[in-house]
Order: structure tokens, then sequence, then C-alpha cells
């Protein structure tokens, strides 16, 4: 078996012992026995450690993912703080857009706010194509990663085409995507051009991470829930499928999440993802039966719930290990991101617990 120089597989398919590929991370998105249930939290890398706000003191966002010193040091302070089975790069789902020409800064207390928001067809052709060295920044913080985790999978990730469309029509965030609605029932044609263009700089971008080294991937589709299943079948489910069928032949999971998506997780499981991400509103093993026995599944504790005492976080921890176990596979993580005012050494405990409940399991059959 030849060495993959990455630590995800030898480059005859088969995962390198010991390696990022044979983690119980990735074992766990395959749907193969894993020794217990693997740990990460979306928005691990910062939010609420004290470290990270001291690195990221008087340093712009967009300026943090684009130091790749400083990508790789935010990204690994929670795998050393945490001890999670797996770490996700320090980025934000705008940098592929900005690095495709849209004028774009992340404000702080906002969120991405977007100079020209996209409202015609000329709007959309000045989105442009992008290739890694447009992104030479990321690339080149995986492979510093990669180099560093060692045997930890390094989780890469882009936004979805119609969570990216909507801050980019709306001009910044929204709560009822009103400008994003009426742009795509009044003007179809156009809402599809502008999200196939989307689709084209997200794969892209995942593409040069996969290229890099990362042994998963995540789609998120942040907003997706603000639509009914049928519009999500018609406007968003194509070019979601266009990205991860995209990655098909890459060799890597692919996870795919949204907020408020109880609805659409089937419709999500066909887009061609290998894991289905879960917010908190819906158990796990209803969940799983809404997804199917071919997709693992990925969830779900409330991010508030990490402030309550600890009795009642582990209560919940050990429900949602349980609902778990009703699907094929089980990455444990929460319903959305980490909270910033969440106490650090909470998520420590988060992990050494699910660790031990799993692990009991497995050891009893």
């Amino acid at each position: 078996m030849t060495t993959d120089t990455t630590g995800t597989a030898a480059r005859d398919g088969a995962p390198r012992p010991g390696g990022p590929a044979d983690s119980p991370f990735v074992r766990a998105c395959r749907r193969e026995p894993v020794p217990h249930t693997p740990v990460w939290f979306m928005r691990q890398a910062g939010r609420s450690l004290p470290e990270y706000r001291e690195i990221r003191a008087n340093v712009g966002m967009l300026e943090s993912c684009r130091r790749p010193d400083l990508v790789a040091e935010i990204t690994l302070q929670p795998v050393r703080r945490h001890g999670v089975d797996a770490a996700i790069l320090f980025s934000d789902i705008v940098v592929p857009v900005a690095a495709a020409g849209v004028d774009l800064d992340i404000v702080p207390g906002t969120g991405p706010v977007v100079a020209e928001p996209v409202r015609t067809a000329e709007d959309v052709e000045r989105i442009r194509p992008i290739g890694r060295d447009d992104v030479s920044y990321v690339d080149e913080a995986v492979r510093l990663l990669v180099a560093e985790l060692g045997a930890t999978p390094l989780i890469g990730f882009a936004g979805a085409p119609f969570t990216l469309a909507s801050y980019l029509v709306e001009g910044g965030p929204s709560r009822t995507h009103a400008k994003t609605k009426a742009l795509m029932y009044g003007q179809p044609e156009l809402w599809h051009a502008l999200c196939a263009r989307l689709a084209e700089v997200t794969l892209s971008f995942l593409r040069v991470q996969i290229g890099a080294g990362v042994s998963a991937v995540q789609l998120f589709d942040s907003w997706a829930g603000a639509l009914s299943e049928a519009d999500y079948r018609r406007y968003v489910l194509p070019h979601s499928t266009t990205v991860l069928s995209g990655l098909a032949d890459a060799g890597v999971p692919r996870i795919h999440f949204g907020v408020g998506t109880a609805e659409l997780l089937g419709a999500m499981g066909e887009a061609g993802a290998d894991v289905v991400g879960v917010d908190w509103r819906t158990p796990l093993d209803v969940a799983t039966r809404r997804i199917g026995p071919d997709r693992a599944v990925q969830g779900n504790l409330d991010p508030t719930v990490l402030l309550a005492p600890w009795s009642v976080v582990e209560t919940e921890v050990r429900r949602i290990v349980k609902q778990g176990r009703a699907a094929p596979g089980h990455v444990f993580n929460l319903g959305h991101g980490v909270l910033p005012e969440t106490d650090p050494e909470v998520l420590t405990r988060v992990v050494a617990l699910v660790h031990e409940v799993s692990a009991r399991r497995a050891e009893q059959g």
C-alpha cells in the first residue's frame, strides 16, 4: 500500500492505518464500526475560548481567514483544549465569494455586509470563477494543519448556494429573507443563474481544501429552513446537488447541515451527502427515519443547554447518544454553533462524557 502524504488515504483507495481516514470521526461518517461516538462542535474554532479572543484582538475576520498561521493556530486551539475527534478549518462561508470579486466585509456584531447587493444578471456575471491561486491562503493553511494534526481529521467547509445567495441578495443577514424570496419567485431564471454560479464557486473552494488534505467537508445551508420542502426542491436542491455530487469521487465524507430543516431532512439527504446534520429541534431517531438508512447523522445538542447546570447537560448528552444509536452512523455535535458565552470547561466535559458513554455501549456489544 502506498502512503498518502496527507494521511487521508492510500493512493489505492484504502485507509491508511492510524491515519485520519481510519479515525472514529471518518468511520462514523462512513457508517462503519467505531470504538466510541466521535465528537466535534460547530464554531468550535474560537468563539468561547479566551485564547481565541486574545489572538483575534484587533484583527478583522476576513484578515484572520487570510492568514495561514492564524488560521492554523485558531483551528488547533479547541483540539488541544477539548480533545475533540476532528478539527474544523477556521474560515467563513463568504471567503470564496469575496475571492470571486464580491465587495463585502464581515462586520462585528452584524455579519457579512455586501457593498452592492446582487439583483441583476450583470451582478451575477461579476461573480467570477475561482481557482487555487485565488484562495492560496486556504490551501496553505490546510497543509499546515494536516501536518500538525497527524491522525486527527480536518474538516473543510463552505456555504451552500442558497445561504450564500441570501447574503448577496439581501446585502447582509436577514430574518425574513424577503428580498431573496422575491427574486427567487419573481425572477426564477436569474435566481437559478445566481445559484449555479455560486455552486461553481463553492465546488471549486471545496476542491482546493480537499486537494490540500482535508479528511471531510461540510456544506452549510444555514438558512434553508426558511423554505418549504416544495420550494427547497425547486429552487435549492439542484444547486446543492451540483456541489455535493461534484465531490462524489473525491474520497472524503460529505456532510450537509442546515437550521430549522426538520421538514427538509429527506430532501437534503438526496442532495448527495454521506452525513446529514440535524439541529436540536428534531430527535435523532426521528431524523434517521426521515433521512433513511443510507446516511449517517450529526448532532444535535441545543447549544443553550451548555449554559445550564451540569446535571442538565449530562442528561441531554446521554439522551442524544442513545437516540443516535438508531442511525447507521452518528457524529455527536451541537444543533448549531457554540455560543460565545459558553464555559469551555463544559465543552471539554461533554467530549469526555460522550466518549465514556458510547465506549461503554460499544464494549457491551
